[in-house]
């Protein structure tokens, strides 16, 4: 009874603030016994204060922004009915932008009454602005990618509001560069962001060798570790010249300078429980480029076409220890033959973020002196039980796909790999070591591939 009773009292006074009423005194409960028969008078005192409404916004301390950025974060407007799951909401919202040390939103009384009836309440919002400068780095390896080194440093806020200034580079046994980006979060609209990026970048494959230099914007809806969204969508534009050429001296024709024009853009839909460790639910990715090349040297010529892609996976927990997980890619480049599309831009299938069991890009088809191609056509999938143990898990998985000449992705010829992978599971997501043989391995193929990253593979 002790319980019941202790538990209708905190739900006062959790409920009323959220049904517009900020100000509620909940005061000390008293109990009048009756000693000749098993009853008494049970009292609460509660004063509910004044129902009211969303006010104005105003803001102190050390600022990182001003109110009306603050306004843009809260999603809530004036005259609506105050609910404190929303002031807290805003709270979060504050939190994440990562420039506060701490942030505290007060209700706080005006004495003026809404059209409705309700008092209006204003909002001060306290800030204590925290460092605003970070320098981040990782580093991986992946059977014929090599070893990657990224670095990069961005002052968070040097454009307020949330106008940040990122330098990054890569440094690699076959990927060197460095770009520049700014970006602004939470551009006139929460969630929004609004990205121009100016980027170098020398990658030396298998498959091909380009220098590459691209201006790119982009304008995003994107999910993060701290707010993960449904539905997300990004699209924009990409301004590439790249350098390229074969090891194949047979290939020549697919030499020299491409100059691209692509308006890339996709929308996501997640209903996943976890962004980098996902449990449960699942996740349809689109993606959709229409692109307009020219190659600049003395065989060169033009080329539009378009290049599309579906990614889809699912989680399903069958205990609190194993989940399995499954996914699917399909992806197409349609309007141009492969012999007219920069070798840096066709599809590629292998790798551990790909087909495990087989080198970086190692699928599909092969020139005369036995490098991958590309294609047109793309088919993956994957499958993987993750058997977790406290901050550790052991990872089985079972991949395959294959890359064609054809823009219609096919099932025939599907290549396949296997392999276990350990997991180390952190407060910013799984550290991951996955190891994988190709089945039915073909001369020249590794007998073992291994991969390390950040994250799950899918």
């Amino acid at each position: 009874m002790a319980a019941a009773i202790e538990g209708a009292e905190a739900a006062v006074s959790l409920r009323l603030p959220q049904q517009g009423y900020p100000f509620v005194v909940v005061g000390p409960r008293d109990i009048l016994l009756d000693d000749r028969q098993p009853v008494g008078d049970y009292t609460l005192p509660v004063d509910p204060g004044p129902r009211s409404s969303f006010g104005t916004l105003s803001t102190t301390g050390k600022t990182a922004f001003d109110a009306h950025h603050v306004a843009v974060l809260s999603r809530f407007k004036p005259g609506e009915l105050y609910d404190n799951r929303r002031v807290e909401d805003l709270r979060e919202a504050m939190v994440a932008t990562g420039l506060l040390s701490s942030v505290a939103v007060e209700p706080v009384k005006t004495g003026r009454t809404g059209a409705d009836g309700t008092e209006i309440v204003d909002l001060l919002v306290l800030q204590q602005a925290g460092p605003s400068k970070t320098l981040a780095g990782s580093a991986g390896y992946g059977t014929g990618e090599g070893f990657k080194l990224q670095a990069s440093y961005t002052p968070r806020n040097l454009f307020p509001p949330e106008g940040a200034l990122i330098l990054d580079a890569i440094a690699g046994t076959q990927q060197q560069g460095a770009g520049v980006t700014f970006r602004r979060s939470n551009a006139g609209k929460r969630d929004k962001t609004v990205q121009a990026t100016l980027r170098a970048e020398h990658d030396n494959f298998d498959a091909y060798e380009a220098t590459t230099a691209t201006l790119s914007g982009r304008i995003s809806s994107d999910s993060t570790p701290i707010w993960q969204k449904r539905w997300t969508y990004a699209y924009g534009f990409e301004l590439i010249a790249s350098k390229e050429k074969r090891a194949d001296p047979a290939r020549l024709q697919d030499d020299g300078t491409y100059f691209i024009a692509a308006l890339p853009g996709q929308i996501g839909y997640d209903r996943s429980d976890n962004i980098l460790n996902p449990t449960k639910g699942f996740r349809l990715l689109g993606r959709i480029s229409p692109e307009f090349s020219q190659r600049a040297n003395a065989g060169g010529g033009t080329a539009t076409y378009v290049r599309a892609q579906i990614d889809g996976s699912a989680y399903y927990p069958f205990s609190d220890s194993i989940v399995l997980a499954g996914r699917v890619r399909f992806a197409t480049i349609t309007g141009a033959s492969s012999d007219a599309i920069a070798p840096s831009r066709r599809l590629y299938a292998g790798g551990g973020g790909s087909v495990r069991g087989y080198g970086y890009q190692e699928l599909g088809p092969r020139d005369a002196s036995n490098n991958p191609l590309g294609g047109r056509g793309l088919t993956e999938f994957a499958i993987e039980a993750r058997y977790r143990f406290g901050d550790y898990g052991i990872v089985p998985f079972f991949d395959g796909g294959q890359v064609t000449n054809s823009s219609i992705p096919s099932f025939s010829n599907l290549r396949y790999g296997a392999g276990i992978g350990g997991r180390l599971y952190t407060n910013f997501g799984p550290l991951r070591v996955d190891v994988a043989t190709p089945i039915a391995r073909r001369p020249g193929e590794s007998v073992i591939t291994l991969y390390i990253s950040i994250g799950q593979a899918f």
